[in-house]
């Protein structure tokens, strides 16, 4: 075994106030971790065999309440490297200001066995493979650990067996387990979400039907893409449904998420409330060519190598698509891998909520320059002025949390004008995850609902993982 040490720069940071308006948590005073509440700049954290570029994200602002130091415990190799780098491209930048973290770090075959021995900190982040992530949930809630772990935990039923399981131990162990669910913070779900709490405007959600939902959420994502202004180097296993999961349970945790959030906000569901009524999953196809450009590997691996068709094209299972009930609401759900994106285009978002008085849409297409919009479609016989007066008086009222947002006519409809520093990007979302999972460490508790709709979400999606199987 080997271990290494790795010292990074010296300057802080603290969040920035537009991610504070994102999220709605500024930065607490204290944090806790273990099995008690501990005072401020107690929180350490340990990273966990790092493999996704997720886990540099959790890192790329500072918090005041952390420790710079962060214990990193890794088997090794490349995906290491790779979030080392990105770590220390955080701690050289220039704008916004570089932050100082130190990471020390260890690599052998009993990493984990040695982070579970050691304890240096109080809060895992477990981002990487996640065929080995319920199992390392698991035996760190076990081990008295808070942890923050990226999404999917679960990509099959067994999987999903040991999430309900740490749900139970984190409960029993006084510990928080949370995963990281950055579409909240996008500043355009947000304000869809506080439209669909306009009665005046927006009425009430629909039941909808299975041919036209209430809630629809459709996302296209891509392989080949820059992460912190660098293009992103993807390890081979991220194409193995096995080991990275398929498209039916990875991006779609963000979407059933959402449509729980939206549809019933601060609400505590139960398992009873969904029935899965349809799913399912089809390939996209990956050339040799396109998986060494974005992963440096000359060949498939040989855990690939069931994947590849006769043609020699990978055919991996990265898109899925599920119709269900949410307390009788008809909801779908939708993602699609291609491998790259049209020219000034990016990862995309597409989602509707349908009223009685009007459906809230965010659109994200070439038409919108591939920046998501929200729009407000008026579906009632009401006038377009005393409509348009209601909206006006809904729009003035979440200026108190959202100062400058603002509304115009286009065409039939309505957009909502949202000031640039709201739109933060994606990257930026995961501090303010990790600014709420700060929040609820100080406050040494979730909130209640928090918890009963984790797992409710991943009983649906397993749900739709098993029906959108061969029979």
């Amino acid at each position: 075994m080997t271990k290494q040490i790795v010292f990074a720069g010296m300057i802080g940071l603290t969040m920035s106030a537009c991610c504070e308006r994102c999220e709605k948590t500024p930065a607490t005073a204290a944090a806790a971790g273990g099995n008690a509440k501990v005072s401020p700049v107690t929180v350490k954290l340990m990273t966990l065999d790092p493999a996704h570029f997720h886990a540099a994200l959790v890192q790329k602002f500072m918090y005041p309440q952390v420790d710079p130091v962060v214990h990193v415990y890794s088997p090794g190799g490349d995906d290491l490297q790779m979030h080392l780098k990105r770590i220390e491209g955080f701690n050289t930048r220039t704008n916004p200001p570089p932050t100082k973290w130190e990471e020390k770090v260890y690599t052998g075959p009993d990493f984990f066995e040695k982070m579970i021995a050691e304890k240096p900190g109080n809060v895992v982040v477990q981002s990487g493979n996640n065929g080995k992530k319920a199992d390392y949930v698991l035996r760190c809630v076990q081990a008295g650990l808070n942890v923050l772990a990226d999404k999917p935990m679960a990509i099959n039923p067994a999987d999903f067996a040991k999430i309900r399981e740490a749900f139970e131990v984190a409960k029993k162990n006084n510990v928080l387990l949370y995963d990281i669910m950055t579409e909240r913070s996008e500043i355009t779900t947000v304000l869809q979400r506080e439209m669909s709490r306009a009665p005046d405007v927006f009425g009430e959600l629909q039941k909808g039907t299975a041919e036209k939902p209430a809630i629809s959420k459709e996302s296209v994502h891509h392989y080949l893409k820059e992460v912190a202004g660098a293009p992103l180097k993807r390890p081979g296993w991220f194409f193995d449904t096995r080991q990275q999961g398929e498209g039916i349970v990875d991006v779609t945790t963000h979407l059933v998420d959402l449509i729980q959030w939206e549809a019933f906000p601060e609400q505590t569901l139960s398992e009873t409330d969904v029935d899965v009524q349809s799913a399912k999953r089809w390939t996209s196809p990956i050339s040799l060519e396109q998986f060494s450009k974005v992963t440096g590997l000359a060949q498939f691996p040989e855990y690939l190598k069931g994947d590849v068709d006769v043609n020699g094209v990978l055919q991996p299972y990265c898109n899925g698509e599920m119709d269900y009930t949410l307390r009788g609401i008809h909801a779908k759900v939708s993602v699609i891998w291609n491998f790259e994106a049209p020219p000034g285009a990016k990862d995309t978002h597409y989602s509707i909520m349908r009223g009685t008085k009007a459906n809230l849409v965010i659109r994200q297409g070439k038409e919108q320059n591939y920046k998501p919009v929200v729009y407000v479609e008026k579906t009632c016989d009401e006038a377009d002025a005393a409509f348009e007066a209601k909206l006006a008086a809904a729009v003035a009222k979440m200026q108190t949390n959202w100062p400058g947002v603002a509304f115009h006519r286009d065409g039939a409809n309505w957009a909502l004008d949202i000031p640039a520093k709201y739109d933060i990007g994606h990257e930026a979302h995961f501090a303010q995850v990790t600014e709420r999972y700060l929040k609820y460490l100080a406050e040494g508790k979730l909130p209640a609902w928090e918890v009963p709709n984790m797992i409710v979400k991943y009983a649906t999606i397993m749900k739709a993982y098993e029906l959108s199987r061969p029979k």
